[in-house]
């Protein structure tokens, strides 16, 4: 009786996720395995028959390659003009890992993470990593044409407008240490833990350039208060920027 109820509970759980996931990926999964991999944290340390570690982790590596290929065709067709260099950068503007983040949360798949791990201890990226693990799973279930029809659905046809992601910047550091270069200006960034009044670790940047201090920043990360005070800078000094 105990084993009835828990099968019954069991293809309840299952039956719930798959209308998810059909409501999410706009078909219906032939095997809902595949799908749990996309969203199993290794903190479960869970094996397949074979004893190998189920994790996210391994879709994530597949989707990635999926969204890269479907991108790329799309954009060697939309834009017969574009040279290789052009299409390389409207192709990583399309899967920064800012976008990818924006992704995953629109469809808010952190619900569906299997994890010993409390999901307020996943970092940001948590969100871009489950949804190519997510394309990877597809990939896996129904082949390249399904896996193509959902990234056309839910990246290229809402997000990717030619002209607009012309002008957007992936990484103001990138950019600002491009010019330096090209102006033969010196730049620096000076890192340190700032802590604060809070206690919680900071790390504070001083962006110098020329020996001039230009911008300050803080944030968790030093890679994230650096991209802060290069978005100042560039702000500083965008007209000579923008005319390169």
């Amino acid at each position: 009786m105990i084993q009835k109820l828990f099968k019954n509970s069991r293809s309840l759980e299952d039956g719930i996720f798959f209308n998810e996931i059909e409501n999410i990926i706009g078909f219906k999964p032939l095997q809902l395995e595949n799908y749990k991999k996309a969203f199993t944290h290794r903190s479960l340390n869970k094996l397949d028959e074979k004893g190998n570690a189920i994790s996210y982790e391994r879709l994530e590596f597949l989707g990635d390659a999926m969204l890269s290929s479907v991108i790329a065709a799309h954009l060697f067709n939309k834009v017969p003009t574009g040279d290789e260099g052009y299409l390389t950068k409207m192709r990583s503007k399309i899967v920064s890992r800012e976008h990818l983040n924006e992704l995953g949360r629109d469809l808010k798949l952190i619900r569906f993470v299997e994890s010993k791990v409390p999901v307020n201890h996943f970092g940001e990226n948590i969100h871009g990593n489950i949804f190519e693990a997510l394309v990877g799973a597809i990939y896996l279930d129904q082949g390249y044409s399904y896996c193509e029809k959902f990234i056309q659905k839910r990246v290229i046809v809402p997000y990717v407008d030619i002209a607009r992601l012309e002008g957007k910047v992936i990484s103001y550091k990138s950019l600002l240490i491009e010019w330096c270069q090209k102006e033969k200006k010196s730049f620096h960034y000076d890192v340190f833990e700032d802590n604060g009044i809070s206690g919680e670790r900071l790390y504070g940047v001083k962006l110098s350039i020329d020996s001039k201090v230009i911008a300050k920043s803080r944030a968790s990360s030093k890679k994230k208060a650096e991209e802060i005070a290069s978005r100042r800078a560039y702000f500083a000094f965008q007209e000579k920027i923008d005319m390169k």
